[in-house]
């Protein structure tokens, strides 16, 4: 069940993120990170009731951390998707998970899954005179999103284990604080655009309330190696959820980068599983 869980939770995310994108045109990507946090917070709240927690020290750090790592994640990813096409904006952010990966191993074939892995970041990054380069800016955003990402993996864990469900409900929330002065100053009273409600609701289901509520529950069940290497797909899905959504056309150059971060995932996951097994 965790495992279907995950893959729900995935397939909701980049889907949302599609519909997200659609939004961008009419409030900006701030406002709908903020539309998206709040409304996902609000649903939470009324199901899950977060204030019934008791929250001892240790736990009142990791949902904080949890909640601002959230918030960050969301926000750069969607200011990302500005420029960034939503399949190559996955594998970038993606290398938070797999960063997290490489560091809790050491054997010597982790170097090949940094390799791999390198190779696919200089495949996709606006290096030299590459005409399949992307946008700087946007590449940069993807890249903070995932130092967000590995710190989402690591305090959610933390919060799941002390929490369940609750602890994300209570880290949306915070998340919503935290972007939503942000999204306010972005976009001003267009936040509050009539004609974005509908999509914005969608998209807080879609790709929050639901998903994030999935994956507490398979973080609280899988071990870390296994939610990583299930999530290394990701990449693949955000991207041809870009295509059949957005009409995003990626070169072979990019299909392949994104290839090589996602076998670079597994491979380093799967690594970090045989050597703990060593132990």
């Amino acid at each position: 069940m965790p495992i279907g869980l995950l893959l729900v939770a995935m397939l909701s995310i980049q889907t949302g993120a599609s519909l997200a994108k659609s939004l961008f045109p009419l409030i900006g990507a701030p406002a709908t990170t903020t539309l998206r946090l709040v409304f996902a917070a609000v649903m939470l709240a009324l199901i899950l009731r977060p204030w019934r927690m008791r929250l001892g020290p240790g736990s009142r750090r990791s949902v904080l951390i949890y909640g601002i790592a959230l918030g960050g994640m969301n926000l750069m990813f969607y200011m990302a998707l500005q420029s960034v096409p939503l399949g190559i904006a996955v594998a970038l952010e993606f290398t938070g998970p797999l960063a997290v990966a490489i560091c809790s191993s050491r054997r010597p074939i982790d170097f090949l899954w940094i390799g791999l892995a390198v190779l696919g970041l200089l495949l996709l990054l606006p290096l030299g005179q590459n005409v399949d380069a992307i946008d700087p800016l946007g590449a940069a955003y993807a890249l903070g999103a995932g130092v967000c990402w590995a710190l989402y993996i690591l305090y959610g864990q933390k919060a799941g284990a002390d929490h369940g469900t609750q602890g994300a409900a209570l880290g949306v929330a915070i998340a919503a604080l935290c972007v939503a002065p942000v999204g306010i100053a972005d976009a001003g009273s267009t936040l509050f655009t009539l004609a974005a409600i509908p999509t914005a609701l969608a998209v807080a289901v879609l790709s929050t309330a639901l998903p994030y509520t999935l994956e507490m529950i398979a973080l609280t069940r899988l071990p870390a190696r296994t939610f990583g290497t299930l999530a290394s797909i990701e990449p693949a899905i955000g991207a041809l959820s870009g295509l059949v959504f957005l009409g995003e056309l990626l070169s072979l150059t990019q299909w392949l980068a994104i290839g090589a971060i996602i076998v670079a995932s597994v491979g380093a996951i799967s690594s970090t599983k045989a050597a703990s097994l060593d132990i």
